[in-house]
């Protein structure tokens, strides 16, 4: 790893400080988006998608609430001039929906693109030349003000070709690999772009910074952004746009910050889908804004159906662990996070405060589509108590006592650790079903009589061993009485210390569930639970299978 040393910094800081953004606490409004996933994230794809694919793609984005979608490079691409060509006729376009068509700089691609524009009703051509040091140099071999007179040269026909086709096409232009460029000399020639232009209130320009190769921490890009944003020419006319790519893993970063430093736009894609390591990840930028309670403008309620949807028309896949669409963003396994989940959610269903605060769940998961049954709480051999309570609770209704609680949860995580898998909510109760309700072996209870004769006498017929017995005795109540019968018949040594008791059902026909821990003279104690629409029953059934886990 010693070749470190023939790199350097490859980027350019504003003549000038530009730290006005870090005084900004978060983003508080949405900007305007622009979805760039049938051109950017198209051309990253090993197979492109088809043209049905894109049409269904296009009409997904518009239900997200997109008002400006990126659909091609109709110049360049056949299928691209195609698929431009199907939405203008065919009608998909709605009338509150811009469709944005990108174009280099040069005359015969520009003229081409307005081609497969007619028609259209709201359009933005979106024209770009590459101003960075290195491909002035390495590309080009072209001085400034040659590269700048390229800019100049195009703006001005995508003027006079909308002119002439008398229609009221927006323009947006990029200095290409922008963060490779001086920003003062960006700054220059997007000026020199909007000279041509000048835009007005009704007809605003676009200049589109984009991150087209990362080479610096988030906060260079944030100082480059907001360098231009002050010095931008018809500024009040003018939306700053941001387009970053994700090399250095910082494309939401640059993006955040970048609205900080005074954008007003975005361009990037679902899920973070583009060349190299991809565009900037939309989803998680917006989502992040909802979370801290900013309205993003475009509706992810229906997650999973987006990510299915993705996944079918760009053959890519959702990673799991990606923010807030992931199928393990939600999930805890670890026991400590999924005790401060349940509690968290108890004290929310208790509390109805006016925010979310559960821990270790940035957000509601159900806002996003995702179930709590299926996506929160998830049992492994990593979990605890809290979550196998939660789990049995929520699904079930069962509300054990908490060391019994803690007594499930090893349970549950030594099946998970012997299967070597996760287990859901059916397996778990399958283990509280096994372990610890309806043991009648090797003490077996077949009938029990009693009568209110000094507190409550009690006749208990039991078996042990094929050997039937008839006892009587005592309690100060019936399962007390009980529990004293089966210490006279077989000399039991243990201390009733835990009764509980709960419906588990609404109605004249409901159960109801008893649990019951008793604990022997080792200190060691005996969970067992019975469900039956006789409490008295359920009760005697408990304490029979705490017995007989006892003396397993």
């Amino acid at each position: 790893m010693m070749n470190y040393k023939k790199y350097t910094r490859q980027y350019f800081m504003p003549p000038e400080r530009c730290m006005d953004w870090a005084d900004k606490e978060y983003v508080d409004h949405a900007p305007v988006w622009c979805s760039v996933d049938l051109r950017d994230g198209n051309q990253a794809l090993v197979v492109p998608m088809t043209l049905q694919q894109k049409l269904d793609f296009f009409q997904m984005l518009v239900k997200i609430g997109f008002k400006e979608i990126e659909v091609g490079f109709p110049a360049a691409s056949e299928t691209e001039y195609e698929f431009l060509r199907a939405l203008i006729e065919q009608n998909l376009i709605p009338d509150d929906v811009t469709v944005q068509v990108l174009t280099q700089a040069r005359e015969h691609i520009i003229r081409k693109t307005f081609e497969a524009l007619k028609g259209v009703k709201n359009a933005i051509v979106h024209v770009y030349n590459s101003t960075s040091l290195s491909q002035r140099e390495q590309v080009f071999r072209k001085s400034k003000e040659e590269i700048l007179k390229i800019a100049v040269e195009g703006a001005k026909l995508l003027q006079q070709l909308t002119d002439e086709a008398g229609a009221d096409y927006r323009f947006e232009y990029s200095p290409e690999s922008f963060t490779g460029t001086e920003p003062e000399y960006a700054l220059e020639v997007c000026n020199a772009v909007l000279d041509v232009w000048k835009p007005t209130a009704d007809r605003k320009a676009i200049i589109n910074l984009p991150v087209t190769v990362q080479h610096s921490m988030p906060h260079v890009y944030a100082q480059q952004i907001e360098y231009v944003s002050k010095h931008l020419k018809y500024r009040e006319n003018v939306l700053v746009s941001l387009h970053p790519h994700n090399d250095r893993g910082c494309g939401v970063a640059d993006t955040e910050m970048g609205l900080l430093a005074g954008a007003d736009r975005v361009e990037g894609t679902l899920f973070g889908n583009g060349e190299r390591t991809g565009n900037v990840d939309i989803v998680t930028v917006a989502m992040n804004m909802y979370a801290q309670g900013v309205d993003p403008e475009l509706d992810f309620s229906n997650m999973t159906e987006i990510c299915d949807g993705y996944e079918h028309y760009t053959g890519m896949k959702v990673n799991e662990r990606n923010p807030y669409s992931g199928a393990l963003v939600f999930a805890a396994f670890s026991g400590s996070h999924q005790d401060a989940i349940a509690k968290g959610m108890k004290w929310i269903e208790e509390k109805h405060p006016d925010h979310w605060t559960v821990p270790y769940l940035p957000i509601d998961p159900t806002d996003v589509g995702r179930s709590y049954d299926a996506d929160v709480i998830r049992i492994n051999s990593q979990s605890g108590k809290g979550g196998v309570g939660y789990i049995l609770e929520r699904n079930y209704g069962i509300e054990m006592p908490p060391k019994m609680r803690e007594a499930m949860g090893y349970a549950a995580k030594a099946v998970s650790d012997e299967q070597n898998k996760e287990l859901q909510p059916a397996e778990i109760y399958q283990v509280f079903e096994e372990k610890f309700v309806g043991i009648t072996e090797p003490y077996h209870i077949t009938e029990v009589h009693f009568k209110q004769v000094n507190g409550i006498t009690t006749e208990v017929t039991t078996t042990y061993k094929g050997e039937k017995k008839v006892t009587t005795a005592n309690g100060n109540g019936r399962l007390d009485a009980v529990s004293n019968a089966l210490k006279k018949a077989y000399g039991f040594d243990y201390k009733l210390v835990t009764y509980q008791e709960h419906a588990l059902t609404k109605g004249t026909s409901s159960s109801a569930i008893a649990y019951v821990g008793i604990q022997t003279p080792n200190g060691k104690l005996h969970w067992g639970a019975a469900i039956d629409p006789d409490i008295i029953r359920a009760s005697i059934d408990a304490l029979l299978t705490a017995i007989n886990h006892s003396v397993k």
